[in-house]
C-alpha cells in the first residue's frame, strides 16, 4: 500500500471539514485576498474596508475554492489589528476553512484567537526565528501549517537543499508534538521568465518531498508565469504537472484554474465516473446561457 498517498491533513471551519490527501481530489486554496500587486485591494485594506474581503471570499467559494487564503499585508495596515477582523469578515461570508496568511507571528496569534475551527497557517519557514516563533503558535491553537522551503541562507535552486529544509521543518514540528500530517510543504515556484529551469527544479522538489517525507504539498502556482504573456496558459500547464508530481493543495486563482485541476484529477483517476468534471462542465454551460 502507498503510505504517501494516505497522509491526510484535515482543516476546518465551524461548519465544514476539508481533507487534503494524495488519494482525494485536489484541494484548491483561493489566492485572491492578497494585496500584493493589487492596488485597489491594498488601498481598501489600508482604509479598513472589509467589504472587499467578504465579496472576494464569497466569489472564490462560489468559483469552487475549498479553502480561502487570507493575507492583509499592505503598506499602512496594522496586521495585528486588521487580520483578525478580516478573518471574522471572511467567516461571516463563507463556511469553508481559511488559510491565515502572514509573515508576522503577532498577527497570526491574533487571528488564530478568533478563528472558529482548525486553521491552516501560512506560513513557517526553515529560518530559526520563524521556527521558534510560529511553530509554538501552531501547536497551541491546534492548527495545520504550511512550511516554506527556505532557510537562513535563502531559497536554494537545488532541489536537494529545499528537501533538506522541508525535512528540518517537519522534524522541528514533530519535536513540538505537531503531527507530520499537519505540516504541508510549499516547494516554492519561481518565474520561468527569470530562469527557464525553475519549473523543473520545483517539480523535482515536489516529487522528492512527497516520496521522502510523505507530507501534503502546496505551491503558489501562478508565480511560475510572473512577467510572461498568456499567464493562464503557463499556469494551467504547470498546475497539471505539479499535481501529477504530488501537489495536493495548490494556491491558485480558482475561477481561472479550476477546470484544469478537475481535468487533471480525472486523468489521474481521482474523479469516480467523471462526476466532478461533468458537473463543473454543466455549470459552466448554464452560466453562459442567456
Amino acid at each position: 500500500m502507498n503510505k504517501v498517498g494516505l497522509m491526510e491533513t484535515r482543516v476546518s471551519s465551524a461548519a465544514r471539514e476539508v481533507i487534503i490527501s494524495g488519494e482525494r481530489p485536489t484541494v484548491l486554496i483561493g489566492e485572491r485576498i492578497n494585496p500584493t500587486g493589487k492596488k485597489k485591494l491594498a488601498a481598501a485594506l489600508a482604509a479598513g474596508d472589509l467589504h472587499v474581503v467578504r465579496a472576494e471570499a464569497l466569489a472564490q467559494a462560489q468559483a469552487g475554492a475549498d479553502i480561502i487564503d487570507l493575507n492583509v499585508g499592505a503598506v499602512g495596515v496594522n496586521e495585528v489589528e486588521l487580520l483578525p477582523m478580516a478573518v471574522r469578515a471572511a467567516m461571516d461570508a463563507v463556511d469553508i476553512p481559511i488559510c491565515i496568511d502572514s509573515s508576522r507571528p503577532e498577527a497570526l496569534e491574533a487571528a488564530l484567537r478568533v478563528y472558529k475551527g482548525k486553521a491552516l497557517v501560512n506560513s513557517v519557514s526553515g529560518e530559526e526565528r520563524s521556527l521558534e516563533k510560529v511553530l509554538p503558535l501552531v501547536k497551541h491553537h491546534g492548527a495545520a501549517v504550511i512550511g516554506l522551503t527556505q532557510d537562513d541562507n535563502g531559497i536554494s535552486p537545488d532541489p536537494a537543499r529545499r528537501v533538506a529544509v522541508a525535512r528540518k521543518i517537519v522534524s522541528r514540528a514533530e519535536a513540538l508534538g505537531i503531527p507530520r500530517s499537519d505540516v504541508v510543504i510549499d516547494c516554492l515556484a519561481f518565474a520561468l521568465g527569470a530562469n527557464e529551469q525553475s519549473g523543473l527544479a520545483t517539480l523535482e522538489t515536489v516529487r522528492r518531498v512527497k516520496d521522502e517525507l510523505g507530507v501534503n504539498v502546496t505551491l503558489g502556482a501562478s508565480n511560475i508565469s510572473f512577467g510572461m504573456p498568456d499567464r493562464d496558459l503557463l499556469n494551467g500547464a504547470f498546475l497539471c504537472l505539479a499535481i501529477a508530481a504530488g501537489v495536493t493543495c495548490p494556491i491558485v486563482d480558482v475561477a481561472r484554474i479550476r477546470p484544469m485541476a478537475l481535468a487533471t484529477d480525472l486523468v489521474l483517476g481521482r474523479d469516480r465516473h467523471a462526476r466532478r468534471y461533468i458537473e463543473a462542465y454543466r455549470k459552466r454551460l448554464q452560466a453562459k446561457s442567456p
